[in-house]
């Protein structure tokens, strides 16, 4: 079989067994240079010897990037501005973090003068079409590697033969049970025995947040003040990006708060159950929600929330540089401009509880909703509204009662009906 090639090709690097695995399976099979991209976006990780593995591995050149500022800046809050859940429960931490790094690939790879891009995602899953679409929208003259979807590996232990045959450095440690995945915003868990929906996960699986049962007996009281839909203040002190995350996380994970269990829809068309922990996100999308319940219109608010699904599914679905997100999102910033002012939270065993809100801005008037006074709201045009409002269903019943002598939604006469 005649061997592959691409001059070079930037591969997207954790520094883990399979992206270490692809180095010198990219360089075997394409007869190409490597060059390592590997983010910084919160995992958790050590990354102070990744490029030196990277290098030890078979690649000319390691980058180490730290996105996070970026990560939380221009796609986690976008998100939460949006209101954009996926599924009623998914916060969509994994989602957005892929075309970030993709678009961090792009970027090195025009840099370098590249021709290949690939990625270590699996080819039943979803990052592989997070990642590709990426490539795709960025700079589709990229020749996409996927090898997942072409090498004969199949478990842990073939990848530890193949890295010792190629003697690329890794460690002997004992594989978790668990696939996972870690950012600055969230912790995903997935396999082990989460892949019966019915068992109830083991506390040992949760990495970030303590059970309910173990977190404090007295509850904790935090305020947060956005500025524009941005959070910039947490109990008074000014924060940026990274920390006011970071601390949002501790607080919550602390509480255990945050703790999402779901079965899922993926977009490649089969379900799977994976467990999240998103303490910080939580919270802010809580504190968010509840500003915008006293900042916007009625009618603004439930346009919103429409298209907050569609941008869930453009999230979930890697759908991240397209037209129409980008229209959505100048909607979001548009609602956005008197999304200021503080919101107040109480944290107790897993229980994330809104407790007060205010704004500048705020469209919530104790004046006008009061029924003692007549200025503003006068209960007497009530009842030409109620007549108006209800006119298509008055319209209706009088034709019904005009063909069939009764409304359509008229009581059954239940003496016609015979008993057993």
């Amino acid at each position: 079989m005649e061997k592959k090639k691409a001059g070079k090709v930037v591969l997207a690097y954790s520094g883990g067994l399979d992206t270490s695995v692809i180095v010198p399976w990219l360089k075997e099979n394409y007869d190409c240079e490597v060059i390592c991209v590997c983010a910084n976006i919160g995992q958790g990780d050590d990354l102070s010897g990744v490029e030196a593995k990277a290098i030890a591995s078979g690649a000319v050149k390691c980058y180490v990037q730290d996105l996070r500022e970026e990560f939380i800046t221009n796609y986690i809050y976008p998100t939460i501005q949006a209101g954009a859940i996926y599924e009623r429960k998914y916060l969509l931490g994994t989602s957005f973090a892929r075309p970030l790094i993709a678009k961090a690939q792009v970027e090195i790879a025009e840099q370098e003068g590249a021709d290949a891009v690939a990625h270590g995602a699996t080819g039943k899953g979803n990052d592989q079409v997070r990642f590709e679409l990426t490539y795709q929208a960025l700079n589709p003259k990229l020749k996409v590697i996927a090898p997942w979807r072409e090498w004969s590996i199949r478990s842990r232990e073939d990848a530890i033969a193949y890295a010792k045959a190629h003697n690329v450095p890794v460690s002997a440690t004992l594989k978790s049970i668990y696939s996972r995945d870690w950012n600055i915003y969230h912790l995903s868990h997935e396999g082990g025995i989460l892949e019966d929906p019915w068992q109830e996960p083991e506390d040992a699986m949760y990495q970030l947040s303590v059970s309910p049962e173990q977190a404090p007996d007295e509850p904790e009281y935090i305020e947060i003040d956005f500025e524009k839909g941005v959070p910039r203040k947490i109990n008074g002190c000014a924060m940026g990006a990274i920390e006011i995350l970071t601390t949002l996380n501790q607080i919550g994970a602390k509480h255990g708060v945050g703790r999402i269990d779901l079965v899922e829809n993926r977009l490649v068309g089969m379900k799977s159950h994976g467990v999240y922990e998103t303490p910080g996100g939580t919270i802010l999308i809580e504190a968010h929600d509840a500003l915008e319940q006293i900042c916007l219109d009625r009618e603004t608010l439930h346009y919103k929330q429409v298209l907050a699904l569609r941008y869930a599914d453009l999230v979930y679905n890697g759908q991240w540089f397209v037209p129409l997100r980008e229209a959505l999102d100048a909607f979001v910033h548009e609602t956005q401009k008197t999304m200021t002012g503080a919101v107040r939270l109480k944290l107790y065993k897993g229980n994330l509880i809104l407790v007060g809100r205010k704004s500048p801005f705020s469209l919530y008037r104790e004046d006008y909703a009061t029924f003692g006074q007549e200025d503003v709201y006068n209960q007497k045009d009530a009842e030409g509204f109620i007549r108006l409002f209800g006119l298509p269903l008055k319209v209706r019943a009088l034709i019904d009662i005009e063909r069939h002598g009764k409304s359509t939604y008229a009581a059954p006469d239940y003496s016609k009906f015979k008993r057993d």
